[in-house]
């Protein structure tokens, strides 16, 4: 029986070893023999995700990167950023399930506590866990958001910072479990390589949203699921070939 396939959407245009970077969030799980990922980069986006101007291209690029995922034959679209951007629309176009690992990780930590922090790299990016938790309703569940407001890179993640930022993110996580936090979210999977460290040295969860996406989509494809076409309904008028011609003029003036 042939593996099934899933498509990771990078939010970011990469090299090829960037996106190792980004596969390397699959060490952080034990996922079974049946099931393999693929990075797929945006072509074109915003180097920061800051404001709505931001937000809005993001959505499209991810979008743009995805619209053939059931034709080219995946069994399911992961989304690389906490953001879950792009995965609405994508939901729209797309029977096979979408899994965005901000909302994910969101509600699977209240199967593990009552309230969660989300613990951050960077402050600017309050207004991306803003908005999942408007949209779920989760801000009596939400114990604060918290950040050590070091600049991220995207690409590069963390190597060569670990001294610096591992320790800021564990004091910065005690803060949290102080706000009455049972649980803490990583917020970025760009994060990924210190889920290790603060898992050690915090007293509470710590949940690594990309990885946790990845056995999510595992559990959803082994349970016959996806998303509700009646809260994601197909588009009366799809303009797949309008939004494949903008990233071609796009991809050549890359926004990196």
């Amino acid at each position: 029986m042939p593996k099934a396939k899933v498509l990771v959407i990078v939010p970011y245009p990469m090299t090829e070893a960037e996106r190792a970077n980004r596969a390397a969030q699959q060490q952080a799980v034990r996922l079974g023999p049946d099931i393999e990922f693929h990075y797929r980069s945006t072509r074109a986006a915003p180097t920061g995700f800051v404001g709505g101007h931001d937000m809005a291209l993001v959505d499209l690029a991810i979008l743009e990167v995805g619209l053939s995922a059931e034709e080219e034959g995946f069994a399911a679209v992961c989304i690389d950023t906490v953001s879950d951007s792009g995965m609405a629309a994508l939901r729209s176009v797309l029977a096979i399930p979408v899994i965005g690992p901000g909302r994910a990780a969101m509600l699977y930590a209240l199967t593990l506590g009552e309230r969660f922090s989300i613990l951050a790299m960077w402050q600017r990016w309050r207004h991306l866990y803003a908005k999942t938790l408007d949209e779920m309703q989760l801000w009596p569940k939400c114990a604060s958001i918290r950040a050590i407001d070091v600049a991220p890179d995207s690409r590069n993640l963390l190597s060569g910072k670990e001294d610096q930022v591992f320790p800021l993110l564990a004091a910065e996580g005690m803060k949290c479990v102080a706000d009455g936090a049972d649980v803490i979210i990583l917020g970025s999977t760009t994060m990924h390589q210190a889920a290790p460290y603060l898992q050690k040295h915090l007293p509470v969860p710590v949940i690594n949203p990309g990885p946790l996406s990845y056995k999510l989509v595992e559990a959803v494809l082994g349970l016959g699921l996806s998303h509700s076409k009646k809260t994601y309904p197909k588009p009366l008028v799809p303009k797949a070939k309008v939004l494949r011609a903008m990233f071609d003029a796009a991809a050549k003036h890359p926004m990196r």
